[in-house]
């Protein structure tokens, strides 16, 4: 738990949120991602590892060809 550095008002909490990437004509939804998501407005905090995993799977994706894909996020193991 954390301090919002957006509204300054609230608190953070796990949940989970929709991160949508995007790169050159590739677009890819990433459902169900953890993240610190402040309880008073909503802005999310996604730590270290998991926009790790998320950049790479992107990646990937970008280097196959996607265009529009929308995914489950699935923890790393």
């Amino acid at each position: 738990m954390m301090n919002c550095i957006i509204c300054k008002e609230g608190t953070t909490s796990l949940g989970t949120v929709t991160v949508t990437l995007e790169r050159g004509t590739s677009t890819l939804v990433f459902k169900h991602v953890p993240a610190q998501v402040c309880e008073n407005c909503g802005e999310s905090y996604l730590d270290e590892a998991t926009t790790t995993q998320l950049l790479h799977t992107a990646e990937q994706a970008v280097k196959t060809g996607v265009q529009v894909e929308v995914r489950t996020f699935a923890q790393a193991s």
